[in-house]
């Protein structure tokens, strides 16, 4: 249980959580993945093959989050490659994963780029895969030093807009080291805040209906000894009325040209609240989430879930009289439609800041955004 793993003493670092490793046994490369789906009860890992296999994980949930499916997706390229699979084809599948979240398409197309590139200069099947494995290895070395930037830039803010600590902040979903190469974004945010000191409460959403936060966000938390306390999505409000919060931190699957930010359904409701309460509403995410090539909130495909995560509650680790193990338990007359979606919009007129490995941008403008990504591509605009 997470609970093994918390402990006290602000300096310490909990132990490290490998959400994704690549490993070459006897038999053929293979991507291993801590199975999210079945946290906190058990530390499962998943051994894919093949990307067919990890496109299952994703679309399942075992391995998620914005930057960690950037990771996937890349070293899914590149196992393709290593065992002789189509690399187009299965680019193409693991890019359509899932599509709000833009990080995944922008792993799968590095790793792809490297592969074409190293055929084009006249290398080998072998020297291709070996030129993919290393593009993905590069992003997941690139999103461990972005995860420490953002924690440095974010914990730099929040001393900015709240001076001398303290800080009670509530977070949705779940951000830390299982959606990133690194300790994550707006959970390493807090972590830091933790470590200095400054934190005296993490309020965790449960995040329905999958309860990522209740899961993830609370099992993190545990083993880094924060002092957290969860609560139910619905439950926000009254926390804000009762000034009990202050600073909203949330990560993004997807940040349009304009500033919108999609992330898990929910966080809308919370932008609303916090610009009612007067609460800073900060998005913690790396440049490679933000998308300028998608122009607006409403340009954004939502992904849209099946029903019965709604109407079914599940629980892997428990067997139930009649049901089977995996299955869900019915909370609702069979027949019952659902509406499911994984994520929701907030405009960028509600969000204070967003805190990139780049840097702060605050208030949140096209022409900031783009000047924070040209930055990250060593760009100059002027």
């Amino acid at each position: 249980m997470a609970d093994q793993y918390a402990h006290s003493g602000d300096d310490m670092r909990p132990t490290e959580i490998r959400a994704i490793r690549w490993e070459e046994p006897p038999e053929g490369p293979v991507l291993v993945l801590l199975d999210q789906t079945r946290l906190p009860a058990e530390e499962v890992e998943l051994v894919c093959t093949d990307a067919p296999a990890l496109v299952e994980a994703i679309r399942s949930l075992a391995v998620r989050g914005a930057p960690l499916l950037g990771i996937a997706g890349a070293y899914g390229v590149a196992l393709a490659a290593a065992r002789g699979f189509d690399v187009d084809e299965a680019a193409a599948a693991l890019a359509g994963a899932r599509p709000t979240a833009v990080n995944l398409a922008v792993g799968v197309r590095r790793a792809q780029s490297a592969h074409e590139a190293a055929l084009a200069k006249g290398g080998d099947e072998r020297q291709a895969a070996a030129a993919a494995l290393a593009a993905a290895r590069q992003l997941h070395r690139e999103d461990a030093e972005g995860s420490a930037r953002m924690a440095e830039h974010g914990l730099a803010l929040l001393e900015e807009l709240l001076p001398g600590g303290g800080h009670r902040i509530l977070t949705h979903c779940n951000t830390g080291s299982l959606v990133s190469g690194g300790e994550g974004t707006a959970f390493a945010v807090a972590l830091a805040a933790h470590r200095t000191g400054r934190l005296r409460r993490l309020w965790v959403d449960e995040t329905r209906p999958l309860l990522q936060g209740a899961r993830l966000t609370a099992y993190e938390a545990a083993r880094s000894g924060m002092a957290y306390t969860l609560l139910t999505d619905n439950a926000a409000g009254s926390l804000f009325a009762a000034g009990e919060v202050d600073a909203v931190l949330i990560g993004a699957d997807r940040i349009t040209a304009d500033g919108s930010v999609a992330n898990k359904v929910g966080s809308y409701p919370l932008a609303v609240l916090a610009r009612y309460h007067h609460v800073p509403f900060i998005v913690v995410a790396p440049v490679t989430t933000v998308d300028l090539d998608t122009a607006d909130g409403a340009s954004i495909e939502v992904e849209q879930r099946p029903g019965h995560e709604v109407t079914e509650v599940t629980a892997p680790q428990v067997p139930v009289v009649g049901t089977e193990v995996g299955g869900g338990i019915p909370v609702a007359p069979l027949g019952t439609q659902a509406y499911n979606p994984a994520f929701d919009v907030t405009p960028a007129e509600l969000v204070t800041a967003i805190v990139t490995e780049e840097g702060v941008v605050s208030p949140v403008t096209a022409e900031a955004l783009a000047e924070v990504c040209a930055r990250s591509h060593g760009v100059t605009t002027g």
